[in-house]
């Protein structure tokens, strides 16, 4: 492995497992494995201990969920790479595994050309979160009515399109700026978004933004 290569730690308690995907990175160039863990509990010992780059985590473990380790690091760390990969897909799944801070999420029936993808990615923009099956999750949430904004809220995530902070947004609608700023953290949360960059990209994606226009340079 060169010193330039990403670091990877795996955290599985299945050694088939662990072996297998160690394989897949191995081969790839610009990554190695560094460390492996069977638990939350060695995998955060592993994390401070050899400070890798990425961290591929299974959901389910012994003695807790990949989401434990991707929340143990996410206290410490907003430039670590946090994986999750998961026999265990569903919808509920991976709202859960973007709102603890993870990077990427993988099921395990994906090819191993998007586990590669993902281990990439998190290492580049480990607080954006990727997944295949996000759009469509997201969709069906829209569908239910969680994703549902109020007329305010549109009008908020309409400014926050055009580049204005909360600050201009309150003084736009006739709002204190801690209102503005209280309706911006309702619109995160309901897109399942840390920063203004994802809720915009989720909002455009799931239909509420048809485009984003930026505003003139001043």
């Amino acid at each position: 492995m060169s010193e330039s290569a990403l670091r990877v730690l795996l955290v599985d308690d299945h050694e088939l497992i662990r072996n297998g995907l160690a394989g897949v990175l191995d081969l790839e160039d610009d990554m190695g494995i560094v460390g492996v863990a069977a638990t939350v509990a060695e995998a955060l010992a592993a994390y401070d201990e050899l400070a890798p780059d990425v961290v591929v985590a299974d959901l389910q473990l012994q003695d807790g969920t990949g989401l434990d380790i991707v929340r143990g690091v996410r206290r410490h760390s907003d430039t670590a790479g946090l994986v999750i990969l998961t026999m265990h897909s569903g919808d509920d799944q991976i709202f859960a595994a973007m709102e603890a801070g993870a990077s990427g999420f993988v099921g395990k029936d994906a090819p191993a050309s998007e586990v590669v993808r993902t281990v990439r990615h998190a290492a580049v923009s480990p607080r954006s979160f990727v997944c295949t099956g996000l759009v469509g999750a997201m969709m069906r949430r829209q569908s239910s009515g969680a994703t549902r904004l109020s007329g305010r809220e549109h009008e908020v995530l309409l400014l926050l399109a055009d580049g204005l902070g909360a600050a201009a947004i309150g003084d736009r609608l006739y709002l204190s700026e801690s209102t503005a700023k209280a309706h911006i953290a309702r619109i995160y949360q309901k897109l399942g978004a840390a920063n203004r960059a994802q809720a915009l990209v989720t909002a455009m994606r799931i239909g509420l933004l048809s485009s984003i226009t930026r505003p003139p340079d001043r």
